[in-house]
C-alpha cells in the first residue's frame, strides 16, 4: 500500500494529470485541422467540448468516493486540477457555441439562452462554476474561512446536475437517451455515495 500512495505524491503525478487532460483538447485541434470531425465539424466540436465538460466533472465528484474507498489520501491532491479542467472545458463548449454557432453576436446569444431552456440550463452551471474556479487557491480558502469554502465549492453538486440536465435536454431532440443515461448512472452513484455517508453519520450521532 506504500508503495502505491508513494505513486500518488511522486512529482510527476500532477504534471502527468495535466498533459492527460490536455490530450481531449490536442485531438479536436488536431481533428478540427485535418478536418476529420465529419460532415458538421462545428456541432461536433461543441458537442466535444461539451463532453469533456461533463466528463471532468464527473471525474472531479469521483475523486472523494475514490480516496475513502480505496484510502489513497493522497488522490485528494488531484481534484484542483480537475475542477479547474472541468471549468475550462465547459467554457471552450461556451465559446465554441458563441463563435461557431452564433458568430459572437452577445444580442443573438442573450436572446437564445433566454429562448432555449437547455442553454440556459448549461449557461447557469457556467455561471455557477464561475466563483468556484476563482476561489480553487490557498489564498481564497484563507479569505474565506474553511467553512464558507467548503459551503460555495459544494455548488459542484447542482452544477454537475445541470450539465446533466442540458445534455439530457440537448440530446431529446434526438431521441438520443443513451449516452445521458450513463452520465445519469455516474452521477447516481457519486451523488448517491455521498448522501449514504452523511445519512449514515447522521444515523450513528442520533
Amino acid at each position: 500500500m506504500q508503495k502505491k500512495r508513494s505513486l500518488w505524491l511522486h512529482p510527476a503525478a500532477k504534471p502527468l494529470l495535466f498533459l492527460i487532460c490536455c490530450l481531449p483538447l490536442a485531438w479536436l485541434v488536431w481533428a478540427a485541422a485535418m478536418d476529420q470531425l465529419g460532415a458538421n465539424p462545428a456541432e461536433a466540436l461543441i458537442r466535444s467540448l461539451g463532453d469533456w465538460s461533463l466528463r471532468a466533472l464527473c471525474l472531479t465528484l469521483a475523486i472523494t468516493p475514490l480516496r475513502t474507498v480505496a484510502n489513497v489520501p493522497a488522490l485528494a491532491r488531484f481534484r484542483r486540477m480537475l475542477g479547474l479542467f472541468a471549468f475550462f472545458y465547459v467554457s471552450l463548449h461556451l465559446l465554441a457555441y458563441g463563435w461557431l454557432d452564433m458568430g459572437l453576436d452577445l444580442g443573438d446569444i442573450a436572446h437564445d439562452i433566454a429562448k432555449r431552456p437547455f442553454i440556459l440550463m448549461g449557461f447557469t452551471a457556467w455561471v455557477l462554476l464561475l466563483p468556484l474556479a476563482a476561489t480553487s487557491f490557498n489564498r481564497a480558502i484563507k479569505a474565506l474561512g474553511a467553512k464558507r469554502w467548503q459551503l460555495l465549492h459544494k455548488l459542484v453538486y447542482p452544477i454537475s446536475l445541470l450539465g446533466l440536465v442540458h445534455f439530457i435536454w440537448m440530446r431529446a431532440g434526438k431521441n438520443n437517451f443513451a449516452e445521458p443515461a450513463i452520465y445519469g448512472a455516474v452521477l447516481a452513484v457519486l451523488l448517491g455515495w455521498r448522501l449514504l455517508r452523511r445519512w449514515r453519520s447522521g444515523s450513528r450521532g442520533a
